[in-house]
């Protein structure tokens, strides 16, 4: 996950509006659609440095690339984690609370 995209959550979850010229995609409109857009992110980064370990692993990559792309993946692995834990923790909080 990148800065960009973690703004662009903040932002939504704050309701504000933030321009997304920078990379021409619209903003996601609701929590659900944050989540597969960070999923989506998620699971491009995994396969770009999947790309990058086979292409070093045929001779034909920089180890500095593999390096770089295997860390950003796992930057989005924990974020994505990181969130699915605390929904998780959230609904279990609102499963105690009496009625």
């Amino acid at each position: 996950m990148n800065p960009l995209a973690a703004a662009r959550a903040y932002s939504a979850i704050q309701g504000t509006e933030m321009p997304s010229a920078a990379t021409g995609a619209a903003q996601p409109s609701g929590f659900a659609d944050m989540l597969t857009s960070v999923m989506g992110d998620m699971t491009q980064s995994s396969r770009a440095a999947e790309t990058q370990m086979a292409s070093a692993v045929q001779g034909q990559g920089s180890l500095i690339d593999v390096v770089t792309a295997v860390s950003s993946a796992e930057a989005s692995l924990e974020t994505v984690m990181a969130v699915r834990d605390q929904v998780i923790q959230a609904y279990q909080e609102i499963m105690r609370m009496p009625i």
